[in-house]
């Protein structure tokens, strides 16, 4: 079987397997503990762990490969300046649709309190000031330590800018990295392949804990959250592929690995591999773009965390009869786009960024317990969505340069013309061996 089929196989055996506990739970509490608290939290949480450990080390060192791979400084400002630029247009975009959405549709108009729905107090969003100083780091080691994704991706920019100033005599370091960058890929391959038993876990406790039941009572708000960002999957970034002239289905064709690897983490960064092998071997992107623009996107990138703020904002203000004004919505896009910036890539980071929303415009804050119980299910979707839209990118900036393999049409991919040594697959090669293709 495919990696893809294997995920998606330890998704669906691991929510029937999370169901059925949470109807058995009065029956049989001693099984159910046992598996739901003791052998799933443990593998799960191992699993993760593993996924954790991977990042820092990946995101730092296939940074400064790429940014080294770009060669001169005028490649990499015309890269980064069309990356960033995409970036921060389709979260804009996104945040637009999610507030259009939601206010045609209204969710959460008539809906009474019941409760105290105060319990929840997440954790207070910086000020944007303090977000945009804390992207440079004062100690590296530290950064790594705290996962200050930002930081080390600012360390590691500067260093690839360092070692191309640098020329032959840093050609030992480039060396060493490159080398690095082979092991460390090696190794999270290894954790990858780990991925259907850890999905399985933590897919099987989430259901066992929350069961069917928690969705009723919010199932407009869930409903439409889940229609959007399908259907901003689906149709917005098929799009921006044809407005460049891309294929849209064979991109989502070739994505449905981190896709489904990301739906099933709900996290960016856990995510970056299986995105990296995807767009570098399935789709043609040389590796010197796709090691620079997946990072940066796992942390800056978050459509679909823009979309979930837009609807989120306009539910709440609906619940507790809030009227927002045409400035309000403003403010929410403006917000939305910039806090994406400061958005970390792990599960729920974006109901922080939902805080300082809410706070701009007035909305009680409170309101974040109404969605924080059904919010892991959508955190996945959107997650999804996020990954997509970093794979969009990448073969945009790519196509652009005009390096863009397999994607653009160009029948069997060649190597890289700027150097990477990367041969992406051409169309012939896919009928070979799923795992090797898709792992």
């Amino acid at each position: 079987m495919s990696f893809t089929q294997r995920i998606l196989l330890s998704m669906l055996a691991g929510i029937v397997v999370g169901i059925a506990l949470n109807a058995s739970a009065g029956a049989l509490p001693g099984v159910n503990a046992f598996l739901v608290d003791g052998l799933f939290y443990v593998v799960g949480g191992i699993f993760l762990a593993l996924l954790r450990l991977m990042v820092v080390p990946l995101v730092f060192v296939s940074l400064v490969c790429g940014v080294n791979a770009m060669g001169d400084l005028k490649t990499f400002g015309r890269v980064g300046a069309k990356t960033v630029g995409l970036f921060l247009a389709t979260t804009a975009v996104a945040v637009t649709v999610g507030l259009s959405m939601a206010l045609v549709v209204s969710p959460g108009a008539g809906f009474e309190l019941e409760g105290d729905f105060a319990e929840v107090v997440p954790r207070e969003m910086p000020p944007l000031a303090d977000t945009f100083i804390n992207i440079f780091p004062e100690n590296l080691f530290q950064a790594m330590a705290d996962g200050q994704m930002l930081q080390i991706i600012v360390f590691a920019l500067l260093f690839g800018f360092a070692a191309n100033l640098a020329g032959e005599r840093a050609g030992s370091v480039v060396r060493f990295f490159r080398d690095l960058n082979e092991v460390i890929l090696k190794m999270v391959m290894f954790v990858i392949e780990l991925a259907p038993i850890g999905l399985f876990a933590l897919l099987a406790r989430t259901f066992a804990s929350q069961g069917w039941e928690i969705f009723i009572p919010l199932a407009g708000y869930f409903l439409l959250l889940a229609g959007t960002l399908l259907a901003y999957l689906l149709v917005a970034y098929s799009l921006v592929l044809r407005a460049f002239g891309l294929n849209a289905l064979r991109f989502l064709a070739r994505m449905r690995a981190p896709m489904t690897f990301a739906f099933s983490t709900a996290s960016s960064a856990a995510t970056i591999p299986v995105t990296l092998n995807a767009l570098m071997r399935r789709l043609g992107v040389p590796n010197s773009i796709a090691s620079f623009t997946v990072p940066l996107g796992a942390t800056i990138n978050m459509d679909g965390t823009a979309i979930m703020q837009g609807i989120a904002t306009v539910f709440i203000a609906n619940v507790y009869g809030v009227d927002l004004v045409l400035a309000d919505f403003l403010v929410i896009i403006l917000l939305s786009t910039l806090a994406s910036i400061g958005t970390a890539a792990v599960p729920s980071a974006g109901l922080i960024t939902l805080t300082m929303v809410l706070t701009q415009v007035g909305v009680p804050v409170e309101g974040i317990a109404l969605i924080f119980g059904i919010d892991r299910l959508l955190d996945m979707m959107r997650t999804a969505v996020n990954v997509t839209g970093d794979g969009v990118t990448a073969c945009v900036v790519a196509h652009s340069e005009g390096v863009l393999g397999v994607l653009a049409g160009k029948g069997r991919a060649g190597t890289d013309p700027r150097g990477s040594g990367q041969r992406p697959m051409s169309p012939a090669s896919e009928s070979k061996s799923g795992s090797e293709s898709e792992s």
